[in-house]
């Protein structure tokens, strides 16, 4: 502690040295070393007065902009470093151990333990283990892929990774100063961001036989995962409204703190009064919640008693799908509420007017993507393993621990079966893309879920920088925010799946 203390003091020298030697980038390095020294601190000494210290010698102490890990979730209601289970604690050193940090994406899936180790093997061992791209390649096609969202929070962890794995500052100042073989994968970036259905095996020759910047098969197999982690990760941070952290930008300031009675290192390390003004006086659940959470499921159990009785035709099938999908694009927002500035990170990407347009609009026919025709199951799986071994185990039993995860609860109500309707949730953001489930009855969909809910969704999932603090608090009102978490991890994966299906499939046509 106290080598951290001195190192601190040292600051002011520290930072002028490292300008004057080598320029402004070994500065915010620098200054990137304290924040993280002074996190540990914070961390490690629990919020004692230890801080009294640092502020003799005349270091300006920085305090979080927010409260907790999450903008949407009050910070009393997250698992609390410290008060975690022997399971998370593991999950808690493993991800430390990995990352170097602890970071709120962690904080916040932590809720589901099982997910999150998943989660967090299958992401070190696309960013750190054996593999076909280079560490530096790896980071900055996250950077990209993050920035198609205006995820600025994911930008500023991987420009850190980046800069430490060795990657070279000047790529950092926009993508036209990348190489031209990082530059060649910004048109399959944004299609698979915003419109993966578009996708032809044209796209998949042309980064395969460009010469001397061509991509071999297994690394453009590397590159689609971590292109489509990273853009359903996006959706994740801003679905569950992600928290810079302290050290990050945009995560604190030097301002003192507003709230009077609270020591200034509880309030550094997250213990904040502000919480509790917020909080309502009382824990109860409306009353108008409580018969939402009776009417779902009553329809729940009425659905179950239909199909028992009688199985609808396929083509009675197919004509709902057509007509959910239809109905998906009429689906969108009317809020007036601004989502979470971030700061400008255009440069990582090109063409920034390309967006998310719906599957079918004016006319315009795409044909439906058949699960039966090409699935994960029987055909990406096996394609991503045998180009990039063992990874399709890792995102197969990533896809099924979201997919499976219950807890057989519904809000107050235990030993639920929530199996057909986090079926529904899936296929419904399938639906979105236009993927079809022959099996499935879309019928099921509209009496399950209901407007704010299929506005958020589409929200989390297609345009993740627009979601709202209300988006979040509209839907499912009576429900803990571990299960609205948990939603978001089905969108999550679920993304991730469709963008892979449309990109493995094109790979697949121009091998064949």
């Amino acid at each position: 502690y106290k080598f951290v203390c001195v190192f601190v003091g040292w600051q002011g020298l520290c930072c002028g040295t490292f300008c004057c030697w080598s320029g402004a980038v070994h500065c915010k390095q620098v200054w990137l070393i304290i924040k993280h020294l002074y996190k540990m601190i914070c961390i490690c000494t629990n919020g004692t007065s230890k801080s009294t210290h640092v502020r003799e010698l005349g270091i300006r102490i920085p305090r979080p902009l927010g409260h907790g890990p999450s903008r949407f979730i009050p910070e009393k209601e997250t698992i609390q470093v410290g008060n975690e289970d022997a399971m998370m604690h593991t999950l808690f050193a493993d991800s430390f151990a990995t990352l170097g940090r602890l970071d709120n994406v962690t904080l916040v899936m932590v809720f589901h333990p099982q997910y999150l180790e998943s989660f967090l093997k299958t992401q070190h061992y696309l960013l750190q283990m054996d593999g076909p791209l280079p560490l530096h390649y790896r980071h900055y096609i996250g950077i990209m892929a993050a920035a198609r969202h205006q995820c600025s929070y994911l930008v500023n962890l991987h420009v850190n990774d980046f800069l430490h794995v060795g990657g070279d500052p000047k790529w950092l100042n926009g993508l036209e100063n990348a190489p031209q073989k990082l530059q060649n994968l910004g048109e399959l970036n944004k299609m698979l961001a915003h419109r993966p259905w578009l996708i032809t095996k044209e796209h998949i020759e042309q980064l395969l036989k460009t010469e001397e910047n061509s991509w071999s098969l297994a690394e453009l197999i590397h590159a689609v995962v971590l292109l489509t982690h990273y853009h359903s990760l996006a959706s994740f941070t801003f679905g569950c409204g992600i928290s810079p952290e302290i050290d990050c930008e945009g995560g604190h300031t030097f301002r003192p703190p507003s709230v009077s009675n609270y020591c200034i290192c509880d309030i550094t390390n997250g213990y904040h009064g502000v919480d509790e003004i917020h909080a309502s006086p009382t824990g109860s659940i409306p009353v108008k919640s409580v018969c939402e959470v009776e009417a779902l499921m009553e329809k729940m159990k009425q659905l179950q008693e239909c199909r028992d009785e009688e199985e609808a035709s396929q083509e009675e099938m197919a004509t709902r799908f057509e007509r959910e999908k239809r109905e998906s694009m009429f689906v969108c927002s009317s809020e007036d509420e601004e989502s979470a500035p971030t700061r400008d990170v255009s440069r990582h990407f090109e063409d920034t007017s390309y967006g998310y347009k719906d599957f079918s609009r004016h006319g315009m026919h795409v044909p439906t993507f058949r699960v039966q025709d090409y699935s994960w199951e029987d055909h990406g799986y096996s394609l991503v393993n045998r180009l990039y071994p063992d990874v399709g185990q890792l995102l197969d039993e990533k896809f099924h621990i979201a997919y499976n995860l219950t807890y057989n609860t519904m809000a107050m109500h235990k030993d639920v079966d929530t199996s057909m309707l986090r079926r529904a949730i899936w296929n419904y953001i399938h639906c979105m893309f236009g993927i079809r489930y022959d099996d499935y009855d879309y019928g099921e969909i509209n009496q399950l879920l209901d407007r704010s809910f299929k506005v958020y969704i589409k929200t989390v999932v297609c345009t993740p920088e627009k979601t709202t603090k209300r988006m979040y608090d509209s839907f499912w009102r009576q429900f803990e925010h571990s299960e609205k978490v948990h939603v978001n991890l089905l969108l999550v994966e679920a993304r991730m799946q469709a963008e892979l299906l449309y990109a493995l499939r094109a790979i697949t046509r121009y091998m064949t």
